[in-house]
């Protein structure tokens, strides 16, 4: 198993390198974690799989078209607008005597205002941002996962946090996307992050992905959940013609969230669970 994390973590740290210098050569990467250059190209092809990179010769170049971690105050610049009206869709879904999961991310932490109104929730989260914000609200009982924190994302993940939310079920979780992709599912650039996320989805009734049109066709590091275990989606009107034909024809629930109601496309899908 530490052998496994290990290359896990070799391999962040390559992209890593790609996102600060733009590109990699096999032999600098040997040299640098002390591997063998057939090791190093495992690795590389590996991440070309993903979608991270692309190989060169000698190397390897940044694809600029995958999703890469950002810190979260960067996240939160990106698309605030439409991300706000997504975050105020997402809200109009949780009821009172809800308990639910908030993942952390930029458009979750958006839904925190929008509950105020709430009564009886139980808030469970990994993201002390959003925590701070829920407990000045006394109809909320807010719920954190222990572990470690992501300083950049204000977020908390190891086993003590999946373990945590073992203990727990939920009627809806909120999930937060870095790539969206048809075949590749939810995905997240950091594996410890993804742990935690794949907890959250066996723990929930109903996993509500909300996101904004600019996630749909990235793929990133980690696959949180395959789409095909998707209740609702929550997105834009900029969502690509596939993507929306490919949700509805599944049975998901789309809402577009800057859609007037007159022309809503949306389909209610029939119970998962």
């Amino acid at each position: 198993m530490s052998e496994e994390i290990n290359t896990v973590q070799r391999r962040e740290k390559i992209v890593d390198l790609l996102c600060d210098e733009g590109s990699v050569s096999v032999n600098t990467l040997s040299q640098l974690f002390n591997v063998s250059t057939v090791t190093i190209r495992n690795d590389l092809r590996n991440l070309e799989k993903k979608g991270c990179l692309l190989r060169s010769y000698g190397g390897a170049i940044l694809n600029k078209q995958f999703a890469f971690d950002k810190p979260l105050q960067d996240k939160s610049r990106i698309n605030f607008g439409i991300k706000n009206i997504i975050a105020q869709k997402a809200a109009e879904l949780v009821q009172d005597g809800d308990r639910i999961i908030l993942d952390s991310g930029s458009t979750t932490a958006l839904m925190v205002p929008y509950l105020q109104s709430k009564r009886n929730l139980i808030v469970m989260t990994n993201a002390l941002n959003i925590a701070y914000d829920l407990a000045t609200n006394t109809d909320v009982e807010v719920l954190i996962a222990g572990g470690s924190v992501r300083k950049n994302a204000y977020s908390i993940s190891g086993p003590s946090a999946e373990q945590i939310l073992r203990m727990y079920n939920f009627n809806k979780l909120f999930l937060g996307v870095d790539g969206f992709d048809l075949e590749a599912g939810i995905t997240t650039p950091n594996f410890a992050e993804a742990y935690v996320n794949k907890a959250m989805c066996e723990v929930s009734h109903q996993i509500i992905a909300i996101t904004d049109s600019s996630k749909f066709g990235r793929k990133s590091f980690c696959m949180i959940e395959k789409i095909d275990n998707i209740d609702t989606v929550i997105t834009d009107t900029q969502i690509p013609a596939n993507y929306l034909t490919s949700l509805e024809d599944k049975g998901i629930n789309v809402i577009l969230a800057d859609q007037k109601p007159t022309t809503h496309r949306s389909t209610l899908r029939h119970n998962r669970k």
